[in-house]
């Protein structure tokens, strides 16, 4: 900022001093942004960074004016509702919710100057692309930075809010008529645009941005590497991706999207308007979130055959992310990515009544892949077979069989969604990238669940790695087992286990039932 319009406004709103005193406050544009200060952090919550209207791209502000009040979370996209969810609370409830809700949280340490160009890590969080918001990361976000000043490596952190399930992800041929889809993901975008913007006024620098993501997070921060055919325009330096990769993503005019589509017009009222779209866009939220919440959800009978995902839309994702991976269309920069040993069990935990070899199959068929031939399936049979020792939690033998086909359901799903998509990036990138891989086998002890999905950002295992990429363009934590690149030709897993050091390990195991897996995908996608 310009030295006069610093004096200018600093006098113009020099009476909002006495009505927050003693907080930390940054200067964006014309206005005075204050936040508040605790335990060693200055918080900057709330932060709007674009319009939303229902159903279309977000417009991103161009100007800030006056006095900002950023002391509380902002809103948080409209939510929708579990069918079941286990123990584990990995979903707490916003406690405001509105469709006025791209807004972001900006964390600092202490006593930043303007002037320090610290890096800087953008959380985008997870919930299955049906659920979340930036509240999830206020206390993991508050660590991190306190450890990362800690080690001497003082970080900013940002986490946005973006529109989830069919807020952010309605298709359909109605949807692709209008040229715009992905909506999520473009919110996702116009923040990390806002941070390439405004963060060197918090005392950040944007050309040290990593991205770092759980979850459909971790997913999302993969999506913007792909993104307009890997022109990521510089936004960011470095990706820190933790369960989760590329997706099967189908195309717009895809049945189960315009399904979806709808079902969501005939529940709402406008199943016989001349326009859907435009009908959807006027009904009250409270009817299309009801209507929104009898689709299924990952908690569901279906379990990780979601309903709301990014699709190809030719334009953000313009072709197969497969073939995005193949041709080497992706951001050219350092990648952390990983998962855990046994990802699928949270998901596991609703078909109690597949008892048999028959059940199981059907569920697949009727789920997961119903276009597919049964000579197509055959081999998912054998890859995944029903002898407990052999499904996740791995490695536990018989133990852990909730009900009688429930490793063998999470071991399909674990690698389904997680464990296939990751081998399929990693060992498809072109040789000039830098990527580590990690692996999980911490809290294998957890009855049911294992090694489970979310357990990293539980345990924090993975901050001090994260902060040193951040800092340093590179995972590697001085007192710890090395950890060499991952490539085609020395493809090591950092693996991380419980009572012992890490250690290295190869990633081959599933091999075959992995890629058929892959293969099905790239034919039939979700």
């Amino acid at each position: 900022m310009r030295p006069l319009a610093f004096a200018l406004i600093s006098a113009l709103l020099a009476p909002s001093h006495a009505l927050f005193p003693n907080v930390p406050k940054v200067f964006l544009d014309l206005a005075v942004v204050y936040g508040r200060r605790d335990n060693g952090v200055d918080q900057y919550m709330g932060i709007k960074f674009a319009d939303a209207s229902r159903f279309k791209l977000p417009v991103p502000v161009t100007k800030y004016i006056g006095i900002i009040n950023a002391t509380s979370d902002g809103a948080s996209c409209p939510q929708q509702k579990f069918s079941a969810t286990p123990d584990v609370p990995l979903f707490p409830i916003p406690e405001l919710i509105s469709e006025d809700c791209l807004n972001l949280n900006v964390f600092v340490p202490q006593g930043t100057k303007r002037t320090a160009k610290l890096p800087v890590v953008v959380y985008i969080n997870g919930g299955a692309f049906q659920t979340g918001s930036a509240e999830y990361y206020n206390a993991t976000g508050v660590t991190r930075l306190l450890r990362s000043v800690k080690l001497g490596m003082p970080t900013i952190h940002v986490a946005m809010n973006y529109r989830v399930s069919a807020w952010g992800f309605l298709t359909g041929k109605e949807v692709e008529a209008e040229g715009a889809a992905n909506f999520g993901l473009y919110d996702q975008r116009a923040a990390i645009q806002w941070v390439n913007k405004y963060i060197s006024a918090f005392g950040g620098d944007p050309s040290r941005v990593t991205l770092n993501g759980e979850s459909a997070g971790s997913i999302s921060v993969t999506f913007q590497m792909l993104a307009f055919g890997g022109n990521y325009q510089n936004l960011f330096q470095g990706v820190f991706s933790q369960s989760g990769a590329i997706l099967p993503s189908p195309t717009m005019e895809f049945p189960k999207g315009q399904a979806l589509f709808d079902f969501l017009a005939a529940q709402t009222g406008c199943g016989n308007a001349l326009n859907k779209l435009a009908c959807l866009r006027t009904v009250p939220l409270s009817v299309l979130t009801d209507a929104v919440d009898k689709t299924p959800d990952i908690f569901s009978y279906s379990g990780g055959a979601v309903s709301w995902i990014p699709t190809i839309d030719g334009k953000f994702i313009p072709e197969s992310p497969y073939q995005l991976v193949l041709d080497g269309k992706f951001a050219p920069v350092p990648l952390v990515t990983g998962v855990m040993d046994d990802e699928g069990t949270m998901f596991s935990l609703q078909q109690t009544n597949l008892t048999t070899d028959e059940d199981f199959r059907t569920w697949i068929r009727t789920y997961w892949f119903p276009d597919a031939t049964a000579a197509e399936l055959e081999p998912l049979w054998t890859a995944y077979p029903p002898n407990p020792a052999d499904g996740s939690p791995f490695d536990t033998g018989d133990a852990n069989q909730l009900y009688p086909q429930f490793k063998r359901v999470s071991a399909f799903q674990g690698d389904a969604l997680f464990q296939a998509p990751r081998r399929y990036l990693t060992q498809n990138l072109p040789r000039q990238f830098k990527t580590w891989v990690y692996q999980s086998k911490r809290s294998k002890d957890t009855q049911f669940l294992g090694s489970f999905h979310g357990s990293d950002l539980f345990l924090g295992f993975l901050d001090d790695y994260l902060i040193n990429f951040a800092y340093n363009g590179n995972p590697n934590v001085n007192g710890t087992v090395f950890w060499p690149q991952y490539t085609r030709d020395n493809q090591t897993m950092y693996t991380f286990r419980d009572g012992g050091d890490n250690y290295l390990a190869q990633d081959d195991y599933r091999k075959d039932s992995m890629a058929n897996l892959t293969s099905i995908f790239m034919k039939y996608p979700l």
